[in-house]
């Protein structure tokens, strides 16, 4: 997968993946129709950041859900 062209897909592909390492209850806070493709790099420089992390702690995760949520259309 190509992830350096924004598309609805990479969206949705990115969400997915982050959804899986975090392991997240709430996944509301990942509906890709809540992203537009303007964000889509600083999507992809989550993903990617994330995607490094063995473990991801408590307050990474926090973290990582407020900048979703920052992202999200408002």
């Amino acid at each position: 997968m190509n992830l350096e062209k924004p598309s609805k897909e990479n969206i949705v592909y990115i969400l997915n993946e982050l959804q899986k390492k975090l392991t997240m209850a709430n996944a509301s806070v990942m509906n890709p129709d809540s992203f537009e493709l303007n964000v889509y790099e600083d999507l992809l420089y989550l993903y990617q950041v994330v995607n490094r992390m063995d473990k991801v702690s408590i307050s990474e995760m926090e973290a990582i859900v407020s900048e979703l949520g920052s992202l999200r259309k408002k």
